[in-house]
């Protein structure tokens, strides 16, 4: 940065532009624009400059001028199946990390139905002329969908699209590290927690993470010892360990795999409700490093959540801004998290 540059002042009427603060970053106000929105293209040293620029200047964008100018809302729409759930409530804190800095505001919708889902496939979204982009959570359009001409651009979080960008976990290996864990472990009858109804196709998430337990499994000529449905809630996951824990002692699993931490901390009140400890009666692993999960000792899978919504933010400003945003499927990386609530079969 010149010394010209460093000294250059905002205009007279006491209003800092953008290209007040271009001047003193030395860069160009479209430089200025992305920096700002948090766009991935900027160089973070250019990045570091423009920020640094517009807090000398005591620079704040006019979110109302720049859509007048750029007939644009600044608006990006979320749609998820439910907003309750800790993992959504993580994946908006992480979008919401990247639009507030860009000047944008985020609004969320439910998509609890089938019919609603259908909807969305149709063209028929709700607030779609209200937002610049939109980035669905776990919706589950199928990955054949294109998103209709009239829609907005799409990022879809959670599952992996034939065209267009999608970004996710690998649901499918997330299933094999936490069996392969137990077994490990000793544990030859492994009961499954999964998370959704039956004859529900809404959700493709437990279909992986069953496949994933099952290749673990048949590494050792196994078997689930038996597969309960536990909702993806905590209420879910304490009645479907208490199903398991009415086994008889012959058949009953010695650990258990819950395809959600929500879903493990009611498994682990059934349990203690029986008067039983984990692990020295019985094991159990969760997914998802939830923020209790720590304080109760949970085993887990842990997944970036809260880094999956920034991404998904940054794709959806690229999109927004009709720049060219991608084509692939991200995967972003898992970690198996050991802690207390697993142990050694020949220590039970």
């Amino acid at each position: 940065m010149t010394n010209r540059q460093r000294t250059s002042s905002p205009r007279r009427d006491g209003v800092t532009t953008i290209a007040d603060v271009a001047r003193m970053a030395g860069v160009s106000e479209a430089t200025v624009s992305r920096a700002m929105r948090d766009f991935p293209q900027v160089r973070p040293v250019l990045r570091e400059r423009v920020l640094a620029a517009a807090a000398e200047l005591n620079y704040v964008a006019d979110s109302n001028a720049s859509r007048l100018a750029s007939g644009k809302t600044r608006t990006i729409g979320v749609i998820a199946p439910q907003l309750t759930t800790w993992y959504v409530s993580q994946m908006s804190a992480g979008l919401e990390d990247v639009l507030h800095a860009a000047g944008n505001d985020l609004l969320v919708s439910a998509l609890s139905t089938p019919a609603r889902r259908q909807d969305l496939r149709e063209g028929r979204a709700r607030f779609r002329q209200r937002v610049d982009a939109l980035v669905l959570v776990d919706v589950f359009v199928g990955r054949d969908w294109t998103p209709p001409p009239s829609e907005p651009p799409v990022i879809v979080v959670g599952e992996k699209l034939d065209s267009g960008y999608s970004l996710g976990i690998d649901d499918e290996l997330g299933g094999f590290l936490a069996t392969r864990h137990l077994l490990d472990l000793g544990h030859r009858r492994i009961g499954l927690v999964a998370g959704g109804a039956p004859e529900s196709d809404f959700s493709p998430v437990s279909e992986f993470r069953t496949a994933g337990a099952a290749r673990a499994l048949r590494s050792y000529d196994l078997e689930p010892a038996t597969i309960q449905n536990g909702l993806f809630t905590i209420e879910g996951g304490r009645a479907a360990a208490s199903a398991i824990l009415d086994m008889s002692a012959a058949t009953r699993p010695t650990a258990i795999f819950s395809f959600s931490d929500e879903m493990a901390f009611g498994a682990l009140h059934a349990i203690r409700e029986r008067g039983l400890a984990v692990p020295g009666d019985i094991s159990i692993v969760g997914f998802d490093d939830h923020t209790v999960s720590e304080s109760v000792g949970l085993s887990t899978v842990r997944q970036p959540v809260r880094e999956l919504g920034r991404r998904a933010a940054q794709r959806a400003l690229l999109a927004s801004s009709d720049e060219p945003f991608g084509n692939d499927h991200e995967l972003l990386p898992i970690e198996l998290i050991v802690r207390s609530s697993t142990a050694s079969l020949h220590s039970i």
